[in-house]
């Protein structure tokens, strides 16, 4: 046999492949993209970009009312959704041509195509053309969940994909689910004046987020207008002629009815239309890969990154997987697999939520410290009208950073003062000592390092 063709193949072109691609080729190595959809991946085309549009124009359509405060004549009736989903798309689009030329200015091959054999040196696409590597990258994702009796036609009963692709809101939406994408699309709504309820199993909202910080948005969504029912399940799904009843596992059966319902449970790894059987990869009983200290496989040659890994299922995690697993296939010396306490998440709605670290529980662990501050002593937080919220902070007993919550205002952009100084071994005396901007959110972080050291001022 030849020598294989590309140094590296890369399945997916998402956040994950297309930056471990770049990667690639700037450490020297010959390499090519197999991607079956548009280049960027679910989170340029049908995730992150789109959604984040449509959040931004949630809020200015909301801020119609501050106008009218202003004596400013605001008329929400003549709003036209098919262009507010068109701005979404076309934001969308440009950033995919944006990958598509990236990748072509680092010399990266763009192969169209789906993988579906993935052999210890060889990829095969769907129309049988056989791709020869020394190594192999898999970064090809994940897809919503759907629930038995839930399943998705994207008409009336939809996934966030067909969300994104919605050209006309509907009068009523049910969502199932109540996890970032949920509460998102929940936000995203109902500013543009969709009634929405939003049904979750467990007792609380954002169960990934620390327990105060869910609460905060919680309680400003409602007021909002948006309809929580927790601690119970959606039992069956019925279509009506005009709409759809969601029948829930309470003591009375309550049946709820709307227009259109959106199953938003999280996603599965995109691992089930590959045969792998050639090889030794370990695939666990979730559809996740097992793979090492580098993301490598059970296949040496062969490494996995991304939403098909049993590590947060995010944008900026895949992007930094990649680049681990690429730098260990050139050679380079590089860091060994993602601290899980270091990686930040956020929630796009008003206000935000964001976080990484150690979350706490209504029963505080006595071995920890909790420093809060509101938004609601916070100046520039009163000024802008946006109040609402805390940042807290998770810490030792000498200061050390374990983790940190924010929700409110910008708290998506706040987050990373505090991860630096839990990665840097930054003290909360340390923070406090630093002097902030004022008038800033920003500031709000300073008073709760101060608090630590029971120094706030402004509480």
């Amino acid at each position: 046999m030849s020598d294989p063709t590309y140094d590296l193949i890369i399945i997916g072109s998402g956040p994950g492949g297309y930056v471990g691609a770049i990667r690639a080729s700037q450490l020297g190595l010959k390499t090519c993209v197999i991607e079956k959809d548009k280049a960027g991946g679910v989170c340029l085309n049908v995730g992150c970009i789109p959604t984040k549009a449509l959040v931004e124009r949630a809020e200015i359509f909301s801020s119609l009312s501050e106008l009218r405060s202003m004596g400013v004549k605001a008329d929400k009736s003549e709003l036209n959704y098919a262009k507010v989903q068109k701005k979404a798309a076309t934001a969308s689009a440009r950033l995919s041509k944006g990958v598509s030329y990236l990748l072509e200015k680092n010399k990266v091959d763009y192969i169209e195509g789906a993988a579906v054999k993935v052999g210890p040196s060889k990829v095969t696409l769907d129309k049988g053309t056989e791709i020869a590597g020394k190594h192999i990258l898999i970064a090809t994702g994940s897809s919503p969940k759907n629930i038995p009796g839930f399943e998705t036609d994207e008409d009336r009963v939809l996934s966030s994909t067909g969300m994104l692709s919605m050209t006309e809101l509907p009068e009523s939406l049910i969502i199932l689910g109540s996890g970032a994408i949920g509460i998102e699309f929940a936000y995203i709504m109902n500013s543009f004046g969709v009634k929405v309820t939003v049904v979750e199993l467990l007792p609380r909202i954002l169960p990934l987020e620390d327990f105060e910080i869910a609460g905060e948005i919680e309680a400003s969504l409602s007021r909002q207008g948006i309809k929580f029912i927790k601690g119970v399940a959606a039992r069956k799904l019925e279509k009506r002629e005009n709409s759809i009843d969601v029948v829930l596992s309470d003591e009375v059966n309550t049946i709820l009815s709307a227009e259109k319902v959106l199953v938003a449970i999280g996603r599965k790894a995109n691992t089930d239309a590959l045969d792998f059987s050639q090889t030794k990869i370990s695939i666990d009983n979730r559809g996740f890969i097992e793979t090492g200290d580098y993301y490598e496989t059970g296949e040496k040659n062969i490494y996995a990154i991304g939403d098909i890994l049993p590590s947060p299922q995010l944008a900026h995690v895949a992007s930094r997987e990649a680049e681990i697993a690429v730098e260990h296939i050139a050679g380079k010396e590089t860091a060994k697999k993602i601290d899980a306490s270091e990686i930040p998440s956020a929630v796009y709605c008003e206000p935000q939520a964001a976080s990484f670290g150690m979350k706490t529980t209504p029963d505080e662990n006595e071995n920890i410290t909790i420093s809060r501050f509101p938004f609601s002593a916070n100046g520039k937080a009163k000024a802008t009208g946006h109040g609402e919220g805390l940042v807290k902070i998770v810490s030792d007993e000498n200061g050390l950073i374990l983790g940190a919550h924010i929700a409110g205002r910008n708290a998506s952009e706040m987050i990373h003062e505090l991860l630096l100084a839990k990665k840097e071994g930054i003290t909360l005396e340390k923070l406090a000592e630093m002097i902030h901007v004022h008038p800033s959110l920003s500031e709000s972080i300073m008073e709760a390092s101060k608090e630590f050291l029971d120094g706030a001022i402004h509480i």
